[in-house]
């Protein structure tokens, strides 16, 4: 069952937040299902997600069960809904299930993909006179707090030599940043994609740096711990996750017709869909939760405790469940088009 489409023109801004990201954005929740059974899965989503590629791929076909559909703007407010268990599992980015720990929400990560961190990059305009990230000191520098950019902003800096405290930072969400950005009152802006890939490909900026080496590059899938304790939805979240690792790995070998459909779904400009698919989205693998993957999100979380920024010390370990692992690979596994 589709969703009724916005105007792309309203669309755009909603849906360029999307999975990895984070922010503080309002939730906005849809009644659409799929499948039948007496068994509903309340999935959180974000325009564009998972029930897109899952349609695209033709893994919403045979469900004995149900699906029920709610949408949000970025992962803190779908995070919110799992603590509230208004939703059973929904996918974010790399931080903001960190943030949801530190405020101590009823979260368990049950599923994990790994991606290039190419998409994650901090912007500066074409005529900017920086060439290096070292350049940034005292300079004006747009993020969303609370987002895989916060993290990968702060990571970036620390390998420049640089801390949060030698820039002046921004917090703005990724519509306000890309008006601000554009304009010319910020100096730099950190993103991640589609919004790197639609600055490039309209030509209103460049890279300075990426993600690369600094991020861990993972997205996941966390599910309310009920949900999980639940013998019947633990089944059914087991299926689901099973149907979007395939529909992940459909992905990468249909990138072209992946982003006619990215497009039509949350308004983007094909060209920047596909430039977004090349460079990130085709590039993620399923992965197991495992200790490298903890230890890595462990990091993350002292980081922004160090940073003053999460009230109190997070144990990542606390909020995984490994039951789901299967037999996919390390979560150290290179993503498609590394190693």
């Amino acid at each position: 069952m589709r969703r009724h489409l916005v105007p792309a023109a309203l669309l755009l801004p909603l849906a360029l937040l999307l999975t990895a990201c984070g922010g503080s954005a309002t939730a906005g929740t849809g009644s659409d299902t799929d499948g039948q059974g007496a068994l509903t899965l309340n999935v959180g989503d974000q325009k564009g997600g998972s029930e897109a590629i899952l349609r695209a791929a033709g893994e919403l076909e045979g469900l004995d069960y149900t699906i029920k559909w709610s949408t949000f703007t970025s992962g803190p407010p779908l995070l919110e809904a799992v603590n509230a268990k208004a939703v059973d599992i929904g996918g974010v980015g790399n931080t903001p299930p960190v943030f949801a720990a530190g405020a101590g929400s009823k979260i368990t990560v049950v599923s994990a993909f790994h991606g290039t961190s190419q998409g994650d990059a901090i912007l500066v305009p074409h005529d900017s006179k920086l060439t290096k990230p070292e350049q940034l000191k005292g300079r004006s520098v747009a993020v969303a707090q609370g987002s895989s950019a916060h993290y990968q902003l702060v990571a970036s800096l620390e390998a420049a030599g640089l801390s949060l405290n030698d820039v002046k930072v921004k917090y703005l969400q990724p519509a306000d940043a890309l008006a601000a950005f554009t304009s010319g009152r910020v100096d730099a802006w950190a993103v991640w994609d589609p919004y790197t890939s639609q600055v490039l490909q309209a030509k209103q900026g460049r890279i300075l740096t990426t993600g690369d080496g600094v991020t861990n590059g993972l997205t996941f899938q966390v599910a309310a711990p009920s949900a999980v304790r639940d013998k019947e939805k633990a089944a059914a979240i087991k299926d689901y996750l099973e149907r979007l690792r395939r529909a992940t790995t459909w992905v990468h070998d249909h990138q072209e017709e992946w982003a006619k459909v990215w497009a039509k779904d949350t308004g983007l400009p094909y060209e920047v869909a596909l430039a977004s698919v090349q460079r990130t989205n085709s590039t993620r693998i399923p992965v197991a939760v495992d200790k490298p993957l903890i230890a890595s999100e462990q990091k993350i979380a002292d980081t922004f405790t160090a940073l003053k920024l999460i009230p109190r010390k997070v144990g990542f370990a606390d909020f995984v469940d490994t039951r789901f692992n299967a037999d996919l690979p390390p979560s150290t596994t290179p993503a498609r088009g590394e190693g």
